[in-house]
This record gives structure tokens, C-alpha cells and sequence, in this order.
């Protein structure tokens, strides 16, 4: 009856997640027969219940190190529900049994052996410990008689650890009077003769007479003794502790040995998998979160970001992975704020439904930018601390360049920041330098192969790209993949003709083709051109080249768009580095370099687990530029937290730069290549932005502002609307509701915020509300947050703003005339040209990412507000294969920004006392 319980249980259960079984761990150490034979009892009725039953084997020579090693792995195993050490440990070193045994994690202690669930049993918490198989048996025999329990006399034979002791208290807190006999007790038949129930573990054969027994009495025997029997094959018989014939004439219910509670012990260690892997799904149901939030304490005036930053004593990191429902081996510690998450949580979590999906982007901002940042972390406590939604931000991390620059770190601002914000700002998790390591790899390699091809015969080349090693040759997979690519479908490095050789080893670079640039994360404007091989080794083989700052490389793009690490390096593969001189193009997978550029990355694909000041859960995982690229964190990231939300939960994430540029590509690069579908798009506006694009004087970072900025304007900010218009056109263009956040500064006053509210829901926004999230936090943003609620709900027809199979040409136009408001584009010769290449390499369905200023929706950063009529330039037009899209460039910029006269780096220092990070971010 137990089994086909459990069994209908576990079906219940994986009918109710997808994937999921029941596990039991059986570690086992030697090999004694009876072990053997008790353990094969138990994978046997593991397997006829549904269990994954998993028998773990230690040769007799583990010491207890081993012993303990092996429980820590099966402790932190997930898949493990129940988990049990076969006794006796047979073992020829010495090894401390209590040791092992309470090494267990208690939540996975189904034999109930541990010292913490024999405390809670001795205490009477039965709903919160495991109880051992035997007594839990034996008291499910005794219910199945019918007979209550409460008030009887009991008497208990034995004392030990797993049967006796844990058998008297369990009949106590089921309300009997009990008695615990041993070996010492003087008036055994005595006591045995007063009991209503009788349970005996002596390990003395038929110790307990019939005449003993009260008539009427049920008697549990739990023992398994050997006595001589000549009749028998084996010369013996296994009897119980009770003299079974006689007993039986007195009892009312008695079990017979062999075939009484050696059953229903293996049928309770089997019901308390089942009873963890329960609890287990409770815990960590899907979307059901249990989080801590941290209580603000607000100042006014509002200190520095990094003093708040300081103030705030964040969750372990640990903790919080916990309360989001990950589990201990998919996450990667990497100190006390901050952990990788292993992509099996979304392997693990496929099944589940997403959340909802929300982008924050902005107006065309002023160079000083608009607070989107701030803005997506106060939606994000708003949503989480204040009205106990399950929210995940995820969020860009920030280049070191611009952080020690002039635009200072990207954590967030005020009371809305990611914590710490000197970890999020610096290295984090060292993502940023294993790119400039891959990307710098790359360009090694092509000079590499240039001065190579340059300098060898086709054989010498051969014989060193597949050289003979103890007289075998032998292609790379890589190698195959050439020879494929190259119509050669040979695996025998003895089978190429010369001219197979040939085409195998030349790739004949055209170096002035070459549109793979080294990188570095640091902003040096006198990297921007560079002569490189100058030494007299380089044989008079130099070219002019540049740094480019690593955020700008292309392998970013691709860690941003990959949805796994076989896509990451399928992509690696087929980034384009340069032409050769017959006009095709040339791969990281031709240059043979993409395993090792997935080996560099294989850490840097995790996402960044970290938090906010309020305590709810961040994700910070890759930080493409805005312009030459889609300017958006990762997929991965994305991903993982849609199914960690549940299909009640927010992911707020935030695009580069205004809504013509970050948010078109948010929908047109990245939900074209995740598949995912956004619920509402946070348009944050300013005062001061929408001064600026009503005709007020310009801004300029590091130079106070003028008067018509900081005193009321409503004629400025009327006309500038005209741009926040626009971008909410833009926004509902792609068939999603659109809440403006009107981010209020100290300077704005309450005359000015109305009549942006006003506009912005008479350009057709979804709602608009006025936003005091820097100053108060999560609290700031209530009224953000539960406009989003409510447009989540609302109908979302969201639509790309092309089809990819257009020409590239009329991709760009569509873009150029419904996004930025353009009469028309014009292609420079070089743009025309790339049109013509691209199209003929077979690039010309990709995707278009549009690189201009960020700061006009067209491509003058002087024009302010809407502008129209104008002819978009196209300068030129490069491609970003394997991140997979064409990039046309609109006018002229830098993607190795300079150092200011007075940089941020004036203001950060380091307490050599404390290790403290001082100074602002």
C-alpha cells in the first residue's frame, strides 16, 4: 500500500514539473555481503516507486576524509533528496561513525541518524525532522491496526540509536505511556506483561516469551538473529527477538521475521525521499520567493552615491541566490557580494513560464544623461521591496574607460544604486578583461598568419599547421571544418594535393582589409592610430592599426546575444576578421583560433549575480556599446531571470542611450535573436533634457548649468516635448504600451513636471508619472511601478520594425525615415561599396545596428527636438558576423574615447588602512 502511494506521488509530481525525480544517494564504503544484499533492496524498490536511486561505492581502503568529501558532494547536490550511509562503514582505517553520520545535511538525513533530527524527534517537532526507517515502520504497522495509540501502555525493548530510543519518543509524542527495557532492566516479563504495545529490538534471539505477552497486545518484533537449524541448507534460520509461535497465540497483531518490518523499513526510507523531494519543490518552487528586503534610512540633502553606497551593508551574496531560488551548485561565489550563475539553472528552469518583460529607455538625453539607470533599479526596488513582486534588473556592466573618464561609473545613482558600487564599477567578475584577452588573441593571430604566409612555402606552412607527430599527422577539428568550407572532403593529411595544400594553409590576407582592431579597457586617445610591426624580426612587414576599447569588441556583442556556450562559440566561429585578396572572407574559424576564444570565455558567458540597496536581485552581464553595437545586456541573463520570476514576476532591463538607438535595437538585434517579446517599454524624461530640446543653451558635462535650467520654463519644456513625442511614437511603433517615468530633479518645478505628464499621455503613452526614486528609493518610484503593472496587463502586439530578407539599403531607410524621422538617406562610395560586399558574402539578411550620436535624433548632435526633412549620411558600413549584424556608420566617431583635462580617477583613492574604496563613481 506505501509503495503504490509513493509511487502515484512521484507520478503527481513529474507530471507537475516536467524533468524532475525524486533522488536517493546510497553511499556505501566496502563491500560486505548483507550491505549488498539490504542495498539491492533498496534500489529495487527505488526504481519500482519512480526514485532515482544513485549506489555510491568507496573501496575498504577510503579514510574518513574520503568518506566526508563524498557526503559535502552529495550534500550540495540538488538532484539529491534523500541521502543514506550504509552502516556498518567497512573500512580498514579508522573512521568516527558519529562523524559520519552527522555530516549529512539534515534536510537530506532520510534515515534520521543525524543528531540534529534525533534532537527534534526528542523534542517533539515530528513535522520538521526525518525519523528513522525502523521506528517510522513499526509506528505505521501500529496505525494500520486500528488501535489508537494515545493513552496506551508501551513498552520499548532496546535503547539503541536507531531503533530504541527514537521508537520511545515517537510513541510518547503519539500520546502513550512508555517504558524503555534493556539488558539491565531486573523485571523484564514484568514490564512486558503491562503492555498494550510492545516493540522489541533487543538483538537476542526469541528473548521476549509468549507467556510475557498481555493478551490482546500488539507486538512489533524488529529483530534479525541467526540460530543453528540442521534442516536447513545454509545449517541456520533467521528468528525475530520474540518467540513467534507462542507469542502469536497471545497477541492480537504481531509481525512474523523475516517479512515484517524489514519491509516497511525500506518502505520508509522510500517515503521519506519522497516526504524531502517534496519539501525540496516547496522550497524552491518556481517563482515562489522568500526574500529579505533592506529598510532604507534616507538623508536629506542626499549624500554621495558612494557614502550611500558604503552605508548599506548588503545580503550575502549566497543568501540572496538563495531567495531567487537557484540552487547551491549553480552558483559560483567570487567573495560576499557578488556570484556567477551557472546557465544549467536555465536548463534546469526551461519548463517553467517567463515573467514579465520590460525595457527602460529615455528621450534623447544631455550629454550628463538622464538617470535610466537610476530609473530601471528604482522600478526594480519599487517593484520588489515595496509592492513584494518577484523583479530582477539586469543591467550592463560598465567599461573601465568611461568609469575613470569623464562619465564616472554606471551603478545607479542616489538611493537607487547596484551594491557595492566600487565592485560593480571595477572588475566584478573579470568578464571585461577575458574579452580584451579573446578579442587581442584574434589580432595576434591574423598578423601571426600574415607574416607566416609571407615568409613560408606552402609545405613548410603544412608541415607546421599539421605537423607529424610520432610519425602521425593528423587534422584538428577545426581543420576539418576548413577543409569542408573549402569543398575538400578529406580526412587523410596524406591524401591533399599542392593545390589542396595550397588553398588549406593560404589565406591570403588583404591587410587592408582587415576590420579586427586590438582593444583595451582603458580610454587612450593616442591608441586610436598606431604603426605596429616596427621590430626588425617582423622582416619589414608593418601596417597602421588602432586600439579600440574593449567594449567596443565585437566578441562583446557576441557574449551580449548568445543564448548558450555552443552558440557563443558557433558565433566566435563565424565573426569575419578581414577579406583575403580574391575578395572572400576570412573567419576566426579559419585562422583556427575559436576553441581557444571559448576556452578564454567560458567563465565570462555566466551571468553576474548582485543586488540592489533594497535587496532585490540584479543581474550585470555584458556591456556592448550603444552605438557600433546593440548597446544591451546579455540573453543569458535576460533568460535565466524571466524563468526565476515566475509568470507573475518583472525583468526590467535598460537599452543604451534614447529609444532611437538602444530600444530599436533592444527589439529589432535582441528580441529578433532571443525570441523573447517585451510587455511595456519605461521611457524616462527630464525637465532638463526637454529644456535643452526646446532651444535652451547647451549642456556640458563638468560646467554648471545656465539659468534657464535651473529657474521655471514651460515655454522650453513645451516646445521640447516635441522629442519626447517622438520617442513615444518610436516606442509604440513596435505594438508595446509605453509608461513615461518623468525623472524630477531639485530644480523642477512642480508646474513643469505636470506639463510633461500632460504631454506625454496626450502623445499616446500608456501613463505617465512623475518619479522621486534618486532621492527616496524604491518609495520614489510606487507610482512607476504600478503604472508598469497595469500596462503589463494591457494588450501587446509587438511587431519587428523590418523584415531581414529586405535589401540592406532599404533596412537602413526604414530605420533612417520611421525611427529618427529622416526624408531620406544617402550612401557615401565606400557604403556602397561594403553594400555590394556584403551582399555578395552572403551577409546582406542580417540585421541593421545603426552607429550615430546618440545626442539628436538625427545625425548632427546639434539638431534638438524632432528634426525632419534631413538626409541621413551613410559613411561607411562594417560588419559584426558572428554577433550577427551589419553596422552602417553615420558620420564620424571614436570607439577609443580620451582622458578630460580632469578626470574621475582625481577623485578615487584607496584607505590603505581600511582597504577602502573612497572618492566618487
Amino acid at each position: 500500500q506505501v509503495r503504490d502511494r509513493l509511487k502515484q506521488q512521484v507520478v503527481e509530481m513529474t507530471e507537475k514539473f516536467p524533468g524532475f525525480r525524486p533522488g536517493l544517494a546510497i553511499l556505501q564504503v566496502g563491500n560486505r555481503d548483507d550491505s549488498n544484499l539490504y542495498i539491492n533492496m533498496k534500489l529495487k524498490a527505488a526504481a519500482e516507486i519512480g526514485i532515482s536511486a544513485n549506489h555510491i561505492k568507496l573501496p575498504n581502503t577510503a579514510t574518513e576524509a574520503d568518506v566526508l568529501k563524498c557526503i559535502a558532494s552529495l550534500n550540495a547536490d540538488p538532484a539529491v533528496h534523500g541521502f543514506i550511509v550504509q552502516l556498518p562503514l567497512d573500512s580498514n582505517k579508522p573512521i568516527n561513525t558519529e562523524k559520519i553520520t552527522n555530516a549529512v545535511a539534515p534536510e537530506k538525513d532520510v534515515d534520521g541518524l543525524s543528531s540534529i533530527n534525533a534532537g527534534k524527534l526528542s523534542r517533539g517537532d515530528l513535522g520538521d525532522c526525518f525519523i528513522p526507517c525502523t521506528p517510522k515502520g513499526c509506528m505505521e504497522l501500529i496505525r494500520q491496526t486500528g488501535v489508537q495509540v494515545a493513552g496506551k501502555r508501551a513498552v520499548v525493548i532496546g535503547r539503541s540509536k536507531i531503533v530504541g530510543a527514537p521508537m520511545h519518543d515517537l510513541l510518547l509524542w503519539n500520546n502513550a505511556t512508555v517504558t524503555t527495557c534493556h539488558s539491565k532492566t531486573s523485571t523484564l516479563a514484568e514490564e512486558v506483561g503491562k503492555a498494550d504495545i510492545l516493540v522489541v529490538a533487543a538483538g537476542r534471539a526469541e528473548m521476549v516469551k509468549g507467556e510475557w505477552i498481555k493478551p490482546g497486545a500488539i507486538v512489533i518484533d524488529c529483530g534479525i538473529n541467526h540460530v543453528p537449524d540442521s534442516t536447513k541448507p545454509s545449517g541456520k534460520r533467521v528468528v525475530g527477538d520474540v518467540a513467534y509461535s507462542s507469542a502469536k497465540e497471545k497477541a492480537s497483531f504481531i509481525t512474523p521475521v523475516p517479512g515484517g518490518v524489514g519491509p516497511m523499513t525500506v518502505a520508509m526510507l522510500m517515503q521519506s525521499t519522497v516526504e524531502s523531494a517534496q519539501r525540496f519543490l516547496e522550497k524552491f518552487q518556481p517563482g515562489k520567493w522568500t526574500i529579505q528586503y533592506n529598510q532604507l534610512t534616507l538623508q536629506m540633502p542626499v549624500p554621495s552615491d558612494i557614502e550611500i553606497s558604503k552605508s548599506c551593508m548588503p545580503k550575502p551574496i549566497e543568501q540572496v541566490a538563495k531567495e531567487v531560488g537557484l540552487f547551491p551548485d549553480e552558483v559560483e561565489l567570487y567573495g560576499q557580494t557578488k556570484a556567477k550563475v551557472q546557465l544549467s539553472a536555465l536548463k534546469r528552469l526551461q519548463n517553467q513560464p517567463d515573467g514579465k518583460y520590460v525595457v527602460v529607455t529615455g528621450i534623447t538625453p544631455t550629454p550628463l544623461g538622464e538617470g535610466k539607470s537610476t530609473t530601471t533599479v528604482g522600478l526594480v526596488q519599487a517593484l520588489g521591496a515595496h509592492l513584494h513582486q518577484n523583479v530582477f534588473a539586469c543591467v550592463r556592466q560598465p567599461s573601465q574607460g568611461p568609469t575613470f573618464g569623464i562619465k564616472g561609473g554606471a551603478a545607479g545613482g542616489g538611493y537607487c544604486q547596484v551594491v557595492p558600487m566600487e565592485e560593480f564599477n571595477l572588475h566584478l567578475t573579470g568578464d571585461i578583461h577575458a574579452i580584451t584577452a579573446a578579442n587581442n588573441l584574434v589580432a595576434a593571430a591574423i598578423d601571426a598568419r600574415i607574416f607566416h604566409e609571407l615568409t613560408q612555402s606552402d609545405q613548410a606552412l603544412y608541415n607546421r599547421l599539421v605537423p607529424s607527430i610520432n610519425g602521425v599527422r593528423k587534422f584538428s577539428d577545426i581543420q576539418i571544418r576548413r577543409l569542408q568550407k573549402l569543398g575538400i572532403n578529406k580526412t587523410d593529411p596524406m591524401a591533399l594535393t599542392k593545390e589542396e595544400i595550397n588553398a588549406f594553409v593560404r589565406l591570403d590576407i588583404d591587410p587592408g582589409t582587415i576590420t579586427w582592431q586590438r582593444v583595451l579597457d582603458t580610454n587612450d586617445r593616442f591608441l586610436r592610430k598606431i604603426t605596429i610591426g616596427q621590430s626588425v624580426t617582423e622582416k619589414g612587414f608593418s601596417r597602421t592599426a588602432q586600439f579600440d576599447i574593449t567594449v567596443s569588441s565585437e566578441i562583446m556583442a557576441v557574449l551580449a546575444l548568445a543564448d548558450g556556450l555552443d552558440d557563443m562559440k558557433k558565433r566566435f566561429g563565424r565573426m569575419v576578421v578581414a577579406s583575403s585578396k580574391k575578395g572572400q572572407p576570412v573567419t576566426a574559424d579559419d585562422l583556427g583560433v575559436t576553441g581557444a576564444l571559448a576556452v578564454l570565455m567560458k567563465d565570462a558567458v555566466k551571468p553576474n549575480l548582485m543586488q540592489t540597496l533594497e535587496g532585490t536581485p540584479v543581474f550585470v552581464h555584458a556591456g556592448p556599446f550603444a552605438n557600433i553595437a546593440h548597446g544591451n545586456s546579455s540573453v543569458l541573463a535576460d533568460k535565466i531571470a524571466l524563468k526565476l520570476v515566475g509568470k507573475d514576476g518583472f525583468v526590467v532591463t535598460e537599452a543604451g542611450f534614447g529609444a532611437d538607438i538602444g530600444m530599436e535595437k533592444f527589439f529589432d538585434i535582441k528580441c529578433r535573436y532571443s525570441g523573447l517579446r517585451p510587455h511595456v517599454v519605461v521611457l524616462v524624461a527630464t525637465v532638463r533634457a526637454l529644456k535643452m530640446h526646446g532651444g535652451g543653451p547647451a549642456v556640458t558635462a563638468g560646467v554648471p548649468l545656465p539659468k534657464e535650467y535651473t529657474e521655471e520654463n514651460l515655454q522650453l519644456v513645451a516646445k521640447g516635448c516635441s522629442n519626447l513625442n517622438k520617442q513615444i511614437q518610436n516606442a509604440r511603433m513596435f505594438g508595446v504600451p509605453v509608461v513615461v517615468a518623468v525623472n524630477a530633479f531639485k530644480t523642477d518645478t512642480k508646474a513643469e513636471l505636470a506639463l510633461v505628464v500632460q504631454h506625454a499621455k496626450e502623445a499616446g503613452a500608456f501613463d505617465a508619472v512623475e518619479c522621486t526614486h534618486w532621492a527616496e528609493g524604491g518609495k520614489g518610484a510606487l507610482a512607476l511601478a504600478r503604472a508598469v503593472q497595469r500596462a503589463s496587463q494591457a494588450p501587446s502586439n509587438f511587431r519587428f520594425l523590418y523584415n531581414v530578407e529586405l535589401p540592406v539599403v532599404d533596412k537602413i531607410r526604414l530605420i533612417a525615415q520611421q525611427v529618427y524621422g529622416a526624408k531620406d538617406i544617402e550612401l557615401l562610395p565606400e557604403a556602397q561599396e561594403k553594400v555590394a560586399l556584403y551582399t555578395k558574402q552572403g551577409f546582406g539578411n542580417l540585421p541593421i545596428c545603426m552607429a550615430k550620436t546618440h545626442l539628436s535624433l538625427s545625425h548632427d548632435p546639434e539638431q534638438k527636438g524632432a528634426p525632419t526633412g534631413f538626409v541621413l549620411p551613410i559613411r561607411d558600413i562594417r560588419a559584426s558576423v558572428g554577433a550577427g549584424f551589419l553596422y552602417p556608420l553615420v558620420g564620424t566617431m571614436s570607439t577609443m574615447p580620451g582622458l578630460p583635462t580632469r578626470p574621475c580617477f582625481y577623485d578615487i583613492d584607496l584607505d590603505s588602512v581600511s582597504g577602502e574604496v573612497n572618492g566618487l563613481f
